[in-house]
């Protein structure tokens, strides 16, 4: 039973890899590597750093990154609580429909927005920062619902660390 959390917590861990997005289905269905370092997971808080565009094709490294981590989490039965603290380039990918529209030029609404209500549901908690919103004219209501404002990304970011949260950054 040890053993196959360990090995449920690293097949999660391959499947989210955003570096390679087909690796890890090719090398399920051939062979596993060997693991030489078990990673025995514990409870963990994450703040996920969401201030420049990073993506793997059209997928945001960071989506993916959570996405990874709740499954990796899930099968290992290990609890894991995660902030994504928007600002700078990336603050319009939590945008409302119409304002997403207004900010991108477009007429199709976030294609995010799915992505997003899933994590949410999952326990991820979304961010804003209120200098990226001020600079770019968006107010609460032009956000997605439960998306919160905080009062600045870069203090929240080392508040969140101070607290014992381990700070990704795609």
């Amino acid at each position: 039973m040890h053993f196959a959390k360990h090995a449920a917590f690293a097949l999660a861990l391959l499947m989210f890899c955003p570096c390679a997005p087909g690796w890890a289905a090719e090398a399920q269905q051939a062979k596993t590597p060997r693991v030489d370092i078990p990673v025995q997971p514990k409870e963990a808080k994450v703040v996920i750093d969401m201030d420049h565009l990073v993506f793997s094709g059209d997928q945001p490294v960071g989506f993916l990154q959570m996405a990874g981590i709740l499954r990796a989490y899930k099968a290992a039965q290990v609890p894991v609580h995660i902030v994504a603290v928007f600002h700078g380039p990336a603050g319009y990918m939590i945008l409302n429909d119409a304002a997403y529209n207004a900010a991108r030029k477009s007429w199709y609404g976030n294609p995010f927005k799915g992505q997003i209500k899933d994590l949410q549901e999952q326990g991820v908690q979304f961010e804003m920062c209120v200098n990226t919103a001020k600079h770019n004219g968006w107010m609460n209501e032009d956000l997605l619902p439960d998306v919160k404002v905080n009062g600045g990304a870069t203090i929240r970011i080392i508040q969140l660390m101070q607290d014992g949260y381990v700070q990704l950054h795609p």
